[in-house]
C-alpha cells in the first residue's frame, strides 16, 4: 500500500508583501554593509596616523656627541653647558627650532625653546639651518646658565643638572649634566 501525503500546506508565500520584506532586508543589508565598511576605514587611517607618530617617537632621536662647560673667570663654575648633537641612526629630519629645551636642577626647573635669549642653536657642520637632515650634521646647543629663565647664576664645581631635548615627533632624548668636582685653569671642561 502507497501512501501519499498531501503538500497542500508546504506551499511558498508568493505575492507583493513577501517582495516588499524581501526588499526591505536587502536594503537593511546594504546600509549595515556600508556603515561597516565606513568604521573599518575609519579605523584604518586613525591605525595608520597612530603607527606612524609611534614610530617617528620610537625613532627620532638624538644622540649627543660631546658636552662641555665654559668655565667662569674665578674657576669656580661653569656659566655656559655646550652640547654637540646628532640624528640617530635611522631618525628622520630633525628640526631643533622646534624643540622644546627642558632644563631641570637642585634649584632651578624650566622648559626653553630656540627663541628664548638663554638658547643658542649653532650649526657646526652640513647646511646653515638648524635641522639635523644627515648624520653627518652636528648642531651644537648652547645653554647660557647665567641667565635668569635658566639658573640665574654659574653652576658650581660638583653640581648637576639634567637637560631633556623633546623634539616635535615628541621623542626625547636626556643628557645628566655633571660639573667636576674641581675645576682647574681650564677654560672648558667636560660636563
Amino acid at each position: 500500500m502507497n501512501v501519499t501525503e498531501s503538500k497542500d500546506g508546504d506551499r511558498g508565500q508568493v505575492g507583493i508583501g513577501t517582495l516588499i520584506i524581501f526588499i526591505a532586508m536587502v536594503l537593511v543589508a546594504a546600509v549595515a554593509a556600508g556603515v561597516l565598511i565606513n568604521t573599518a576605514g575609519m579605523l584604518e587611517a586613525k591605525a595608520s596616523d597612530t603607527s606612524s607618530d609611534a614610530q617617528a617617537q620610537v625613532s627620532n632621536h638624538i644622540t649627543v656627541v660631546s658636552a662641555t662647560g665654559e668655565v667662569n673667570a674665578n674657576g669656580t663654575g661653569i656659566t655656559k653647558v655646550n652640547i654637540t648633537l646628532m640624528k640617530a641612526a635611522g631618525a628622520g629630519d630633525i628640526d631643533l627650532t622646534k624643540a622644546s629645551f627642558e632644563w631641570v636642577s637642585d634649584t632651578s626647573a624650566v622648559t626653553l625653546s630656540e627663541s628664548d635669549a638663554a638658547i643658542n642653536l649653532t650649526k657646526m657642520s652640513g647646511d646653515s639651518n638648524t635641522t639635523l637632515n644627515d648624520r653627518s650634521d652636528r648642531i651644537r646647543v648652547t645653554i647660557n646658565v647665567t641667565d635668569p629663565a635658566v639658573e640665574g647664576t654659574y653652576l658650581a664645581e660638583g653640581e648637576k643638572a639634567m637637560l631633556q631635548i623633546v623634539d616635535a615627533s615628541g621623542a626625547k632624548t636626556l643628557y645628566g649634566v655633571n660639573v667636576p668636582s674641581t675645576i682647574s685653569d681650564e677654560k672648558f671642561v667636560k660636563v
